[in-house]
């Protein structure tokens, strides 16, 4: 493919997946496939000579969509949300047009630097302590122990902080605070309580691929004392020394991993920060946290249903009054029609549903008739109980 074959093509794609995300409502949430679908819809082996262009979009959905599950459709209520925004999108293409591997300053100066001024926005935006912040002259930065996470997957629970850090401090071991999910929401200052105490923990993580629109992957992790990692992971051989290594004034973030290249996955976060800003990440949060109280709400109106944790954020965990056994029928039922995607999670021994806001594009109205749904399917395991 030459140049010019790329810039025909490239606008191709982004009709294509324009077309794909305004169409995403249309297509069934979950796949009607088995295990093993596709390999007899490929060749055995890779083509001596080259394919068209033409016919790799064509299997794109011949092959590919037919097994594809919708995280991004408005339906999906499923695990915790993906991020998705055509700015990170852009940058993510970006990205891969540039295609450093960014293991040090040296190798792309950019890629660092940008990677550490993005840390310290987002740290800015959680209200972060000075101290996990590069800015600051200090030891930290971002990038066995007691972890407390904020926001469990199960049912998005929190563990108090102010009570759990004393004590690490106290015993001299390190707190490391996993906010994976929930992380997005404190940059709303209706959430920031949630992570009080973050001012006792060594290092702190969240993953703006959930729920701030920067695309997967992109998980944020900020430490205290940043020696802490470079003095497990040091890399140095003389091929990646560099003149500026020890000047004290770049990051060489090799150091602070396990593998030794890096995407420029900073860009994603760049684009994101500049075309929402501030307001427009809240606005979306709030905007999720919304439609889950909404949920909430519907589910308390019917007696046969009960709330099973405190709805703090996008997640709703729920179920139907009874046996687990009528509520593994039930969500069996809901994703044997595909119709939305469910899936569940076990509470003081109950089988329980989540419910979880997830799609950039979701709605009221796609809750409203997600509910409506649920009910019909309520219905018909609740009659087959009793027959």
């Amino acid at each position: 493919m030459n140049t010019s074959e790329f810039r025909r093509r490239g606008k191709e794609m982004v009709d294509y997946v324009a077309d794909y995300m305004e169409g995403i409502e249309g297509r069934q949430v979950y796949p009607d496939v088995e295990p093993g679908y596709l390999r007899p819809l490929i060749p055995d082996s890779a083509p001596q000579e080259p394919d068209t262009f033409e016919d790799i979009i064509n299997d794109i959905e011949k092959i590919i969509m037919p097994g594809v599950t919708h995280w991004h459709s408005p339906y999906f209520f499923a695990y915790f949300p993906t991020a998705s925004s055509y700015p990170a999108m852009l940058a993510d293409m970006l990205c891969g047009a540039i295609g450093c591997i960014g293991f040090s300053w040296a190798a792309s100066p950019a890629c660092t630097e940008l990677e550490t001024v993005m840390m310290d926005w987002l740290g800015k935006m959680l209200e972060l302590p000075k101290a996990f912040l590069t800015e600051n002259a200090g030891e930290g930065g971002g990038v066995i122990q007691v972890v407390a996470t904020l926001g469990t997957t199960t049912c998005c629970s929190f563990d108090n902080l102010l009570e759990v850090g004393p004590i690490c401090n106290k015993e001299d071991m390190w707190l490391h605070v996993d906010a994976a999910y929930a992380g997005s929401a404190f940059i709303c200052p209706e959430f920031r309580h949630l992570l009080n105490g973050v001012e006792f923990a060594d290092s702190f993580n969240f993953n703006p691929h959930k729920w701030l629109l920067v695309n997967f992957d992109c998980s944020a992790m900020w430490v205290k004392k940043r020696s802490d990692l470079t003095g497990a992971f040091r890399l140095d051989p003389t091929y990646l020394k560099h003149s500026h290594q020890d000047s004290g004034l770049i990051t060489d973030y090799r150091h602070w991993q396990i593998p030794l290249g890096r995407r420029f996955r900073s860009l994603k976060m760049w684009f994101v920060f500049r075309m929402y800003g501030v307001k427009g990440l809240q606005a979306y949060i709030r905007k999720h946290v919304q439609l889950s109280h909404e949920f909430e709400s519907l589910v308390l109106q019917d007696p046969r249903f009960e709330i099973c944790a405190e709805v703090t954020l996008g997640l709703v965990c729920f179920r139907l009054k009874g046996s687990n056994k009528v509520n593994e029928a039930l969500l069996q039922r809901i994703n044997s029609a595909k119709k939305i995607h469910l899936v569940p999670c076990h509470l003081r021994d109950k089988f329980v549903l989540r419910f979880a806001i997830c799609s950039r594009t979701v709605e009221s109205a796609h809750v409203q008739r997600a509910w409506e749904h649920i009910k019909e399917l309520a219905a018909d395991v609740l009659r087959a109980e009793r027959e």
